[in-house]
């Protein structure tokens, strides 16, 4: 056989989709959630903190840096009027606006708007240029400012150098090195497909699919020539209030938001879209990762190509005015095409002196245009009044729209512990989660001792404390068990918290955290500490489960019930519950819980098995309590599920029967998220090393580090 022309390279990195396991087995369980920003990814090693790192930041030759770049065009992409801050304040929007309140996922907070699919999305046309023209920055101040900081205070000074003041920036958001695989952003197969189409994310009367905030894939928020690009004001103000209420944001700071970023800059579409090339992921090599390139004609400054619509919205797009209500409420406006062939309105008879100038030849003047949502704020009765209040009072809307910039850019930051730099407000927001710190000097022995004189049994101590902290998402920081919000309302109410047996323990727990001077909050996850110890012991192994005092407890004032609302756990494979049918499955669900908790596979099967021992399930029921000894932190669990002298038999969608293969008599039940720990087969390695005669104590010291993550997942003083 000839080995002539044959490559002697195994190609196994360009490996097809259709070659993939996925793809071949599709209905297996793909565990990658779990997997993804492996340290192995992160050039800067393991023992990089990019906390430490922004200590050698010089803030303000940084910020001097970003003024001067705003006014200093550069040729290969120039600057609409000299002056880039519209640009910049795209990028920062599009990178925060990706947000949604729903999972905490998307948003500014990781720079993911350098990877796919974000980097190549419709709406981020020529985002790609905004972040080149940043890159001589990025590499001055290097490791000390990373993309996702940079990309959200380049928005934020441009503000500032167009004349209005910040309300504040804090730094913190570490980079990720490659694209998020987490992140459901709709299971439509073609970009901007209308909402009649056969994998719509609307059903309904335009009800919008959780948790997703955008109209369409591949937009950030609305589409702006229209619902399904048909113009109609009316029906464009429905989905921007759905929107941004999917944001965590209510009709002021809506209108605020959408009249503030329109204030300045323009929209380009003076030219044929359809000659833009390749977004960046599909580009040609010698692109450099640069998309939309139009290599048959100028293609730059007034002839550039992005969202299709072609205009300013004000007069001057390059001072922060009240331009935007002057004229969106002065004049009528008008439907038209813009060159691209986009629907944008104009207005009808507008002075010529009204009219922003050429962004290249000053003495050129052009039409401003709008919006369907931007018409929105016009034709909405209650969106109306809010632009008129603001119209009449321009440091009124100065002031909202500060603070709502703030609040997008920063929504997914986390609380307010986590903000460091020199611009930080003072001031607490209820949006922050605000919680008071707690005493640290407290004698945890003491505290464990009267714990155990109430009576309350482990699985109820366990329980309480899960519950407390599994509400915590690594996506926006989020949840947890600081605060201890799981006594005030909503939490308190919530059926995956088993209201009852809740107030119970909170009876029990309140008047000992009274007594020793310590905090509900502390008290609780103490007491699920206790509950592991002693079931722990009771396999003759002594562990001290690590704890670290501080958590305070938050009051009403200080929880926005509202906003607490999509945390509400709805399943919890942790605890064997589901509270509704769903259109995945329960093992899927259970790996989406476990990716917003920060967990890895191995400490998800250490976890599960755990729980189950203990009696943890939700409602007390048996389904996956592989043993006879519950309450005993043992490795019955793994154990049993690997034991041959069984089979298993399905008894409905999610639920299964264990038999002994040479009685046919029932041993226990199971559900899916049980089974999955067999049948799939990383997960089936995991759960073997813990079925090991060799492994007990390497089972709890792995559930014990677990558990201890879980319940300092939150304890953001702690990280150094």
């Amino acid at each position: 056989m000839s080995n002539t022309g044959q490559c002697p390279v195994m190609h196994g990195a360009n490996t097809t989709a259709e070659q993939t396991p996925a793809a071949w087995w599709p209905k297996s369980l793909n565990l990658d959630i779990l997997h993804q920003h492996d340290v192995k990814t992160n050039p800067l090693g393991v023992d990089f903190s990019y906390r430490h790192a922004l200590k050698s930041l010089d803030v303000a030759a940084l910020k001097k840096d970003l003024h001067a770049f705003m006014t200093d065009s550069q040729d290969w992409w120039p600057a609409d009027w000299g002056h880039y801050g519209g640009l910049m304040i795209r990028m920062a929007w599009h990178a925060a606006g990706s947000y949604r309140i729903a999972d905490g996922r998307g948003g500014a907070a990781t720079g993911n708007q350098r990877f796919a699919p974000l980097n190549s999305w419709p709406d981020n046309v020529n985002l790609d240029k905004a972040r080149r023209l940043l890159w001589p920055i990025k590499k001055k101040y290097g490791n000390a400012l990373s993309w996702a900081d940079l990309i959200v205070l380049a928005g934020t000074v441009a503000y500032e150098s167009m004349g209005l003041p910040a309300y504040g920036f804090a730094f913190g958001r570490e980079d990720i090195w490659h694209p998020e695989k987490d992140i459901y952003w709709g299971s439509e197969t073609e970009w901007l497909a209308p909402s009649d189409n056969d994998k719509s994310r609307y059903s309904g009367e335009r009800d919008l699919e959780n948790p997703l905030a955008a109209v369409m894939m591949g937009l950030i928020y609305v589409n702006p020539e229209g619902v399904d690009g048909q113009p109609d004001p009316l029906k464009t103000a429905h989905d921007v209030r759905v929107t941004f209420a999917r944001m965590a944001m209510n009709d002021e700071e809506t209108v605020a938001l959408t009249a503030g970023g329109h204030t300045v800059g323009k929209c380009h579409g003076n030219g044929d879209a359809a000659k833009l090339g390749a977004a960046p992921e599909a580009a040609e090599l010698h692109e450099q990762g640069m998309g939309w390139m139009n290599h048959s004609s100028r293609a730059i400054g007034r002839d550039t190509v992005s969202s299709g619509l072609e205009g300013a919205w004000t007069t001057h797009p390059t001072q922060w005015d009240n331009g935007y209500f002057y004229l969106l409420l002065t004049y009528d406006w008008a439907l038209k095409k813009s060159p691209a062939g986009a629907w944008q309105w104009e207005p009808v008879d507008i002075k010529e002196e009204d009219k922003p100038v050429d962004v290249e030849d000053a003495s050129i003047r052009q039409n401003p245009i709008m919006t369907d949502a931007d018409m929105a704020l016009k034709m909405d009765p209650e969106y109306r009044k809010i632009s008129e209040r603001f119209y009449k009072d321009p440091a009124y809307f100065a002031d909202v729209f500060a603070r709502a910039w703030f609040k997008l850019t920063h929504r997914d930051l986390g609380p307010k512990s986590r903000y460091i730099g020199p611009d930080v407000p003072t001031e607490s927001l209820i949006w922050q989660d605000p919680i008071p710190d707690g005493p640290r000097n407290i004698n945890a022995n003491a505290i464990k001792a009267d714990i155990a004189k109430t009576g309350l049994s482990i699985s109820e101590l366990v329980s309480t404390a899960w519950d407390s902290a599994r509400t915590y998402r690594d996506s926006d920081k989020r949840g947890g068990a600081n605060g201890a919000r799981l006594r005030l309302s909503p939490q308190k109410d919530w059926l995956g918290n088993e209201p009852e047996r809740l107030q119970k323990v909170l009876s029990a727990l309140t008047p000992i955290a009274a007594q020793h001077g310590a905090s509900v909050a502390d008290v609780i996850v103490l007491a699920g500490n206790y509950g592991i110890e002693q079931a722990a012991h009771a396999t003759n192994v002594t562990v001290q489960v690590p704890f670290s005092a501080g958590r305070g407890d938050a009051t009403v004032e200080m929880t926005d019930a509202e906003s607490f609302e999509p945390l509400e756990p709805v399943h919890d494979g942790f605890r064997n519950w589901l509270k509704d049918d769903f259109a995945v499955s329960a093992e899927e669900l259970l790996l989406d819980r476990a990716q917003l908790m920060g967990l890895t596979a191995w400490e998800m099967t250490a976890l599960v098995g755990g729980m189950r021992v203990l009696g943890c399930n939700h409602g007390g029921h048996e389904a996956g309590v592989f043993t006879d000894r519950v309450g005993i932190l043992s490795t019955d669990f793994f154990v049993n599920l690997t034991d041959m002298a069984y089979r298993w038999k399905p008894t409905g969608k999610n639920s299964y029967d264990i038999v002994s293969r040479a009685t046919g008599e029932k041993r226990w039940s199971a559900t899916r998220v049980d089974l999955v720990f067999g049948s799939n087969s990383v997960l089936r390695a995991y759960a073997e090393v813990y079925a090991q005669d060799d492994n007990q104590q390497k089972f709890i010291n792995d559930f014990v580090a677990a558990w201890t993550k879980v319940m300092n997942a939150d304890r953001f003083d702690l990280v150094s």
